[in-house]
C-alpha cells in the first residue's frame, strides 16, 4: 500500500500512477488541493492548504486532515512523492 503526496506541478502524473494502484491513498498537499482526484478511493487533503486556498467546497470525497494525521499516514505507509 502506498501513500501518494500530490502537489500541482506533478498532479497529472501522480494521479495517473495512483489510479493504477488499487490500494492507493492520496494526499493533496499545497496547490495539489486544486487537482481533480475523483475516481480514487482514499483521498485526503491537508487542512491548512485547503483553508489557505478556499477550496473546501470543491474537494468532493476528500477527507480533510491536519498535520498530525498526515504524519500518521506517512509513518504507516510507503510514501511516493509527486510534489
Amino acid at each position: 500500500m502506498a501513500l501518494y503526496l500530490i502537489d500541482l506541478p506533478f498532479a497529472k502524473v501522480g494521479l495517473d500512477v495512483a489510479k493504477r494502484d488499487s490500494e492507493a491513498k492520496v494526499v493533496l498537499i499545497q496547490d495539489g488541493v486544486f487537482a481533480d482526484a475523483s475516481g480514487l478511493g482514499e483521498v485526503y487533503a491537508l487542512k491548512e492548504d485547503v483553508e489557505k486556498r478556499g477550496v473546501a467546497s470543491r474537494l468532493g470525497n476528500a477527507r480533510i486532515i491536519d498535520y498530525d494525521e498526515l504524519v500518521d499516514l506517512i509513518v504507516a505507509n510507503k510514501v511516493v512523492n509527486f510534489g
